[in-house]
């Protein structure tokens, strides 16, 4: 539950006084300021102008005129009232100088000026941006205080605020503390910023569910609340559901925009439906609606993704036929494209091409060549062009440097891998759970297994949790270096540490034992699995039934291939390698011959 904090907002001055105008000294040092002074002709002289009009609003258009008329209104006397401090405020909001804002905000409060409705929701809107939700929550004691009541603009600037911090679950639970409250009246704008969280988390049931409430509280959805969710929906390849919405849509009289038909596109293409797609085409040229960049940036994706390179590139001579110059997105799903079919020289014939564009390449762009060229183990070309970033004006991000310490550890450069770490941490790129993965797979693989441990608990130790891919790769590890046992203790403790093994958790742990003979304990294994609600895949099958095979056990291994066909699974190339070996021998084992006879 939100709790409805009380600390003064005087108590706030803390938190922002080092932006205080008498000592600020950041806001007229930075380059931000001086490019603000350099726009303006005259600032000091605009802010006395329209001072002197006493009834006009105070034009503010930077930093310093606004701290100009702030000072010279808080000099006089009677002081001007608060409606006039809060058009010096509110362009300061949309500047974003939010902790300027919240400075002068201490101010007016110090010099007994009484803040009214718009003044606390401008507060709470700063705090909100400043991902300051317990602060800006405090805010709305100073309501009641001031015997005034928050109103829809108050609860949607805070809903906004949660949803800002991808804290859903807050903004619902204050949705209804509010509501049922009856502090205030949701708007239309309060139902599609909630739903706008709910599409954000992927919870679609729930954003649905609240279209529904809006027009139970006297609230009509509009193209951007149904836009919303379409999207969310293609976005999850719920296509039906998407469409189901789309003719509800129409059917209130709503006609779809090009944002409308751009999530269906995605939608469609993400499962492949190129007749669906084009039907949807045919459809939005019919209404008047036309492609833009971004319609053929979906397309070209989609097929770059489906490895249909040829046809991504028919759209991007499209966009070009039309008039629309693609964009970085377009040409970094073409790379993507050949990156994925492995053919790297075309791959960067378009970077060269998106160079000589001038600004289009981004730091997406170098990732998804240096991982290109490190899937083709060309390790030192990945890093030349990771090399390259910082004389292109851009900073190496999280991906980046996980994408070439994973080139490094699959090439067994270790040294090297370790020292790009270290240099990640540096230069203020923090290290995610993939980038310990990454690292982790690369001790493993390259029999550090004393080392990988030793990773293992230092990111236990760290604020980042190992996900169950940290744990599965030193169970793998463990089973590869034939410690079974250490392997099984691992798995053993991951659900007291809350950690759900998957399936292939499950199978490389059922590899190892069966490569340690522990035949019993591996079956055993393949039964707790489906009991834990992970059903084996056709790889768990294969694996033990290999087991009971090199085990010279045909009998179990002709009953588990019965029940693994019953399934849906096949037998595979190694397992039918091992049944042909059996078959090949001077003398065939005769429970499978019997088994054989009776499949013909």
């Amino acid at each position: 539950m939100v709790k409805m904090t009380h600390k003064s907002v005087l108590s706030f001055s803390s938190y922002c006084s080092y932006s205080s105008r008498r000592g600020m000294p950041f806001l007229h040092s930075t380059p931000l300021v001086a490019l603000f002074h350099s726009q303006s002709s005259n600032p000091t002289k605009s802010g006395e102008t329209h001072l002197k009009n006493g009834t006009s609003k105070p034009r503010v258009s930077n930093v310093e005129d606004a701290l100009k008329v702030f000072d010279e209104m808080l000099q006089r006397r009677p002081l001007p009232s608060v409606v006039r401090f809060t058009h010096v405020l509110a362009p300061l909001v949309k500047l974003k100088h939010y902790p300027t804002v919240l400075s002068l905000n201490s101010q007016m409060l110090l010099s007994g000026i009484r803040p009214n409705h718009y003044t606390l929701n401008i507060t709470i809107n700063c705090y909100c941006r400043l991902n300051r939700m317990d602060y800006a929550l405090s805010v709305l004691s100073h309501f009641f205080k001031l015997g005034l009541q928050p109103d829809v603009a108050t609860l949607n600037t805070l809903i906004h605020g949660f949803v800002l911090q991808n804290r859903v679950a807050d903004a619902a639970r204050l949705f209804r503390k509010i509501v049922v409250g009856g502090y205030c009246q949701p708007n239309a704008i309060t139902f599609s910023t909630l739903i706008k969280g709910f599409c954000a988390i992927r919870n679609n049931t729930a954003a649905i569910q609240l279209l529904g409430k809006m027009e139970a509280n006297g609230c009509q959805p509009n193209i951007i609340t149904f836009n919303t969710i379409i999207n969310s929906l293609g976005k999850d390849t719920l296509v039906d559901e998407a469409k189901n919405l789309f003719s509800e849509m129409v059917g209130r009289g709503i006609a779809p925009d090009l944002v409308t038909y751009n999530s269906l596109i995605q939608g469609v293409c993400n499962l492949g439906q190129w007749k669906e797609a084009t039907r949807l085409l045919y459809e939005m040229a019919s209404q008047g609606i036309f492609p833009n960049v971004f319609t053929f940036s979906i397309l070209a994706d989609a097929f770059c993704k489906d490895g249909m390179v040829v046809q991504a590139k028919s759209v991007v001579q499209i966009m070009i036929q039309r008039g629309i110059e693609p964009d970085t997105v377009s040409y970094n799903s073409l790379m993507d494209g050949h990156c994925l079919r492995g053919e790297m020289d075309k791959a960067k014939q378009v970077f060269d091409l998106m160079v000589t564009k001038g600004s289009l390449v981004d730091v997406q762009s170098c990732s998804i060549l240096i991982n290109g060229y490190c899937k083709q183990k060309k390790i030192d070309k990945a890093y030349n062009i990771f090399k390259e970033m910082p004389l292109r004006g851009l900073v190496p991000n999280t991906v980046t440097y996980t994408t070439l310490i994973d080139g490094f550890c699959k090439a067994g450069r270790l040294q090297e891998a370790e020292k790009l770490f270290s240099e990640m941490q540096e230069c203020g790129q923090l290290p995610n759970i993939r980038t310990y993965n990454v690292i982790l797979d690369g001790l493993c693989n390259n029999q550090q297994l004393s080392e990988a441990i030793e990773f293992l608990r230092e990111i236990e130790g760290s604020k980042l949790k190992p996900d169950v891919v940290t744990y599965t790769i030193v169970i793998e590890g463990l089973c590869n270096a034939g410690e079974v046992q250490s392997a099984k203790d691992l798995f053993c403790g991951l659900s007291p540490k809350g950690v759900q093994p998957n399936v292939r958790t499950y199978t490389i742990m059922i590899n190892g034992l069966c490569k340690g003979g522990l035949l019993v304990e591996a079956e055993e294994m393949l039964r707790e699995m489906e009991q834990k609600g992970c059903s084996p895949n056709g790889c768990t099958y294969n694996t033990i039934i290999r087991g009971y095979i090199n085990n010279n056990d045909t009998s179990r291994a002709t009953s588990l291939i019965e029940e693994m066909t019953e399934r849906g699974f096949s037998r595979d190339a190694s397992t039918m390698e091992l049944i042909v070996d059996l078959l090949s021998k001077d003398t065939v084992d005769p429970v499978l011959l019997a088994w054989l006879k009776d499949k013909v």
